[in-house]
């Protein structure tokens, strides 16, 4: 199951480089379970906010690596998530909550953690 929701997200993430909800991407992320879409489209948000902040251009965020996520309502904290920017992952947390469908997020914050030792991938299942 998770396999196939970073299928999705990666999906996702090639349909539109900024990420805005357009229509494909709603129809997408409304074919989802609604965790499934809260847990893809926080996914997406924490890709945008740490582009926005400028030092790396994430391609990828798995909520999920390195621990499971904790879910609460429509609320979503994932202490061992990781992104991939510029070849490297590093450790990810972040909160965010969504609206009642899952796809307004009403609230985000995320602190990025320190690179990923390329030892460390295969255990985890990150790749290149």
């Amino acid at each position: 199951m998770k396999k196939t929701l970073s299928l999705v997200a990666f999906a996702l993430f090639s349909v539109s480089s900024a990420h805005a909800l357009d229509a494909r991407i709603v129809r997408q992320l409304d074919a989802l379970a609604p965790d499934e879409r809260r847990e893809q489209r926080c996914d997406m948000e924490a890709a945008d906010r740490i582009r926005k902040e400028g030092d790396f251009k994430p391609d990828k965020v798995i909520a999920y690596a390195f621990g499971d996520t904790i879910e609460a309502g429509n609320a979503i904290r994932a202490p061992g998530a990781v992104f991939r920017a510029g070849g490297d992952w590093y450790r990810l947390k972040f909160k965010c909550e969504t609206g009642e469908e899952g796809l307004k997020i009403m609230s985000f914050d995320f602190k990025i953690g320190d690179k990923v030792p390329k030892e460390q991938w295969e255990r985890y299942y990150l790749y290149d």
